[in-house]
Formats: C-alpha cells, sequence, structure tokens
C-alpha cells in the first residue's frame, strides 16, 4: 500500500515505513506478502519472520522462533520497557528489574497466581515469551493512539506506552437465586494503551493465527467473543443472542438453552481477532445480561 507523496504505508501497523527491506521495521510484517483476504473482508496478518529487528527510540526487539517465538530486547540506556513478570525468560545482569508502580488497586491472576507487572531499564538485553503456541503481533502507536487489548494478551510495551484497565460491564448471569452465576465473555477487565507524548510499541501475543479488518462508520460483524484481540477505542461492544428452534419432544422445555452467544462489534476502526479461542459452555437460561441484541429464528 502507498500514499502519494509519503511512499510506503504498512498494511498491517498503518505506518509509514521503508519499503526497501524485506520486512517492516515498526512490526515485522513482510514487506513482499501477498495479501490473503477472506470473503467476510478478514486480511491474515503475516507472521513476524524469524530473526526480524523492530525498532523503538533507541533500542529494538528481535523476534526468534516460530511455534513460540520470543522477543528478544536490546535495551539503550534510559529506555524501558514492562511486562507480566511470568514472561521473561532471560536477562543480562546489566539490565536493571524493578516492580512498576500501578494505580487504580491493579491485580491480575494467572493459574491462582498473582501477576507482577515489572520494568526493565537499559542498557542490556532481557528476552519474553509467552506459553503456548502462537503469533506475536506488533502494534506501533503515534501520539494520540489508543488500542483496547483483552485480558491476558498483553506481552511487553515500550516505557512511554501509557497503561491503564476498565471494566469491560459485559457479563451474562444463569441461573436464580444461590444457583445463580456471572460470566465475563470478555473477561472481567480489558488492558488499555495509549501514546500520549511519543511513538510507542505494544507487543501481544495471540494464540493461533491473527486476522484484522477495518470497520467503516456504522458497520458491524459478528465474532466469537474469545476470539477477540484487540480494537480501536472508536469501535463499540456488545453482546449479541442468537435462539434457534430447537427440535424434539423436549423443545418447548429447553428452547431457552438452545443458543449462541456473539460479541457484535460496531465501527468505524480496527478491530483484530485470534484464531484459537475458547468456545461457550453454559447451557442454562439467562436470567440476566448486559445491554445486547438478540434474534430467534
Amino acid at each position: 500500500m502507498t500514499i502519494a507523496g509519503t511512499g510506503y504505508v504498512c498494511r498491517y501497523c498503518r505506518q509509514p515505513s521503508d519499503p526497501s527491506g524485506t520486512a517492516c521495521p515498526l512490526c515485522g510484517a513482510p514487506i513482499d506478502v501477498k495479501t490473503l483476504v477472506s470473503r467476510s473482508g478478514w486480511v491474515k496478518q503475516p507472521p513476524i519472520q524469524d530473526m526480524a529487528r523492530i525498532q523503538f527510540g533507541q533500542s529494538h526487539v528481535q523476534i526468534e522462533g516460530k511455534q513460540v517465538p520470543t522477543a528478544d530486547f536490546s535495551l539503550a540506556a534510559g529506555d524501558s520497557i514492562y511486562f507480566g513478570h511470568h514472561t521473561m525468560l532471560w536477562l543480562d545482569p546489566s539490565t536493571r528489574l524493578q516492580a512498576m508502580s500501578m494505580a487504580g488497586g491493579w491485580k491480575r491472576m494467572i493459574a491462582g497466581l498473582p501477576v507482577i507487572m515489572t520494568q526493565a531499564i537499559g542498557p542490556g538485553h532481557i528476552a519474553l515469551s509467552d506459553d503456548h503456541a502462537g503469533e506475536i503481533v506488533a502494534l506501533p502507536l503515534n501520539i494520540g493512539q489508543q488500542i483496547w487489548v483483552r485480558e491476558h494478551r498483553f506481552l511487553a510495551a515500550s516505557g512511554n506506552l501509557t497503561y491503564g484497565f476498565e471494566a469491560n460491564n459485559i457479563w451474562i448471569t444463569t441461573g436464580t437465586g444461590n444457583d445463580a452465576k456471572t460470566t465475563y465473555p470478555l473477561g472481567y477487565i480489558g488492558d488499555r494503551f495509549s501514546a500520549q507524548n511519543s511513538a510507542a510499541l505494544l507487543l501481544l501475543h495471540a494464540p493461533g493465527n491473527t486476522f484484522v479488518r477495518d470497520l467503516a462508520q456504522g458497520e458491524s460483524i459478528l465474532i466469537q467473543p474469545t476470539a477477540l484481540l484487540y480494537r480501536d477505542i472508536s469501535v463499540q461492544a456488545h453482546l449479541h443472542i442468537e435462539y434457534p428452534r430447537a427440535q424434539g419432544f423436549f423443545s418447548m422445555f429447553n428452547r431457552f438453552s438452545y443458543r449462541h452467544v456473539w460479541l457484535r462489534l460496531t465501527g468505524p476502526g480496527r478491530v483484530a481477532m485470534q484464531s484459537v479461542f475458547e468456545r461457550e459452555e453454559e447451557s442454562e437460561q439467562i436470567t440476566g445480561i448486559s445491554p445486547a441484541t438478540e434474534q430467534r429464528w
């Protein structure tokens, strides 16, 4: 993709880039990749090439490996990144580590254990990786850009990227009384990143493959809630429930158990989804729900 007078613009990170190399220096996407677009308009984001380097500030990160890739950071003096402590593989003795102060009662748990947001300060090297197969997605953000990311998809961010979190307010309640159960299809909270004073870099880890799509003003799509990876702040999200007609003798009694829970995303803005996601297991009747649309057929 090119824009007259500005040269090459990467179709994946949407930033002006250098077309002379083999990969975008800002997000690692191959320069000469053939665009793969599904019939529904989704573009498959190519995985970052093995050993590709991505520049941010005076530092860079090298992506190593394919199935479970590693982010190998080379931090210049004074540059920093932050990340969840459980993703660290190794670091140079010269790299300084410290717990990152988080506002708002930040608390995360994985497998019942607390996650500590950690800051690494250069000069030095540090390597990070998630613990399952997938792809590292690089999102360079210009000043003023913001992005919403689903919980537990964050890998690392440059120290100048502002981080916050917010309640998703998307929920479903089944059962009544002591048997009532509330679930959160997107997780209870979502991560929010913004580049306020300078360009910054955000790295995510997505299980499976990543697909990206741009939604026009008022355009909406339905996806599985747990497939959502990230979205522009301008994209609105709420639930959509479909009740297909049940078949068989007992259909009149359990017709509300036959349902499909979708997430409706409405533009304008960019959305990304991952190909590996958790399917809904609940089948009890919905007794309460956050604002949602529904269809019976």
